[in-house]
C-alpha cells in the first residue's frame, strides 16, 4: 500500500487542561455521515471489532486511537460508505439525535454474563473509582504545564510582529490555495495527544495525506497559530475540505492543516512534536519575533520549557497507573463475554456497512 492509498492514523480526544477534550460530537455533525454508535464496557471486543472494519474495508480509512490506551481504537472512520463506527462510551459518550436516519446503536450487552459481573461489582466499582481519580490527578498536572505553556505564548506574544505573521500567511495562502469562493468542509482530528506512553504523534498520516509539506518551526506556538488560523479560513472559503488538527493542550487553536485534496500539509515543529521530513519547505517563526525581547526573558521561557515536560511525564506516570486499573477491569469484564456473540455481531455491522 502507497503512501497515497495508506490507513491514517488520528486520536478524536485527549485529556486537556480541563479535563478530556473530545471532537466526537463534530464527528457526528460532518455532512452525510452515518454513525454507529458501539455500546458495551471495557474489554468487551469494540476495538477489536472496529480493527476487524478497518481491516476488511478496501479503501483506506481514518483509524482512531484511544489516548489513554493508543494500542486500543476509539473508532474507524469510512468515505464509502460514509460512515463511522464508534465507541460511544464515557468518556465520549453518545447518544442519537436522529435515530435510525443519522445514527444506529450497535448493543453489545446481550453478550455480558450479567451475573458474573453483578458478582464482581464491587471489586469493578473500587476499580473504575481509582482509575477515574488517576486520571483526575493527571489533568491537574497537564492544567499545570499548560497554563506555563501559555505564559511562553504571551511572553513570545510581547516581541512578535503579529501583522508581519498576518501578512506571511496571506501570501502563503495566495501561493498555495485554489482561487474560489465556495464553502469547504471541516474535519477535526486530533494528531498527538499526551499518552501513557508520553506524547505521541502519528508521523505516518503526514506522508499518507500529504506530499508538499510546509513546516512552522515555533517552539512557542504563537506565530504558527495565528498563521494557520489564517490559512483554514482561506483555505475554506475556497472550498478546499480539510482537516484541522488543535493542540490538546491549547484552547482549541490549531497546529496542523491537512487539505488532502491537494496533497499539501501546513505543520508545527517544537520540541513536543518535531517534524523532519525530507524535502520539507521549513519556515522559522524566529522571522517574526525581536530576538532582543525574546533574550530577556531567555531564563522565564527556558523554566517554562522545563517545567512543563516535568509536568507532562507525571501526567503520562498517573495515565499509565490508571491503565493499570483499566486493565484490570477489563479482565472482569472480559471474563464475563460471549466472544462469539460478539463476532456475530461484529458480522452483521460488517454485512450493514458493504463490507
Amino acid at each position: 500500500m502507497n503512501n497515497q492509498t495508506a490507513n491514517v492514523d488520528f486520536y478524536l480526544g485527549a485529556l486537556g487542561p480541563h479535563g478530556f477534550c473530545g471532537y466526537f460530537d463534530r464527528l457526528c455533525q460532518e455532512p452525510d455521515r452515518q454513525m454507529y454508535l458501539i455500546k458495551s464496557g471495557p474489554g468487551c471486543g469494540k476495538s477489536t471489532m472496529m480493527r476487524k472494519i478497518a481491516e476488511a474495508s478496501p479503501l483506506p480509512v481514518q483509524r482512531i486511537h484511544c489516548s489513554s490506551d493508543p494500542d486500543s481504537l476509539d473508532g474507524v472512520i469510512l468515505e464509502k460508505p460514509r460512515a463511522a463506527v464508534v465507541d460511544a462510551t464515557p468518556p465520549h459518550a453518545l447518544e442519537p439525535a436522529c435515530p435510525g436516519a443519522q445514527e444506529r446503536v450497535v448493543s453489545l450487552y446481550h453478550t455480558m454474563d450479567v451475573a458474573a459481573l453483578t458478582e464482581n461489582r464491587g471489586q469493578i466499582l473500587r476499580l473504575s473509582m481509582r482509575c477515574k481519580a488517576l486520571q483526575e490527578r493527571a489533568g491537574s498536572y497537564i492544567a499545570g504545564a499548560a497554563k506555563l505553556l501559555a505564559d511562553s505564548r504571551a511572553t513570545a506574544a510581547w516581541s512578535t510582529d503579529t501583522a508581519k505573521a498576518a501578512a506571511f500567511a496571506s501570501r502563503l495562502a495566495l501561493r498555495y490555495l485554489p482561487r474560489g469562493e465556495s464553502e469547504g468542509e471541516e474535519q477535526v482530528r486530533l494528531l498527538s495527544a499526551v499518552t501513557p506512553k508520553g506524547i505521541l504523534t502519528f508521523y505516518n498520516t503526514i506522508p499518507a495525506l500529504a506530499d508538499t509539506l510546509v513546516v512552522f518551526h515555533d517552539e512557542y506556538g504563537l506565530c504558527s497559530r495565528l498563521i494557520l488560523d489564517e490559512l483554514r479560513k482561506q483555505a475554506l472559503r475556497r472550498g478546499c475540505s480539510i482537516i484541522s488538527c488543535p493542540c490538546p493542550l491549547g484552547g482549541g487553536e490549531i497546529e496542523h492543516l491537512f487539505i488532502p485534496a491537494l496533497r499539501l500539509a501546513f505543520l508545527t515543529s517544537n520540541s513536543w512534536h518535531p517534524m523532519e521530513f525530507e524535502g520539507q519547505k521549513n519556515i522559522h517563526c524566529r522571522r517574526f519575533e525581536d530576538k532582543s525581547k525574546l533574550r530577556c526573558r531567555k531564563k522565564r521561557l527556558r523554566f517554562n520549557r522545563r517545567a512543563a515536560a516535568e509536568l507532562l511525564e507525571q501526567v503520562s506516570a498517573m495515565q499509565r497507573e490508571a491503565k493499570t486499573s483499566h486493565d484490570a477491569m477489563e479482565k472482569l469484564y472480559g471474563a464475563a463475554i460471549d466472544f462469539a456473540a460478539v463476532d456475530r455481531a461484529a458480522e452483521e455491522l460488517q454485512a450493514q456497512l458493504g463490507l
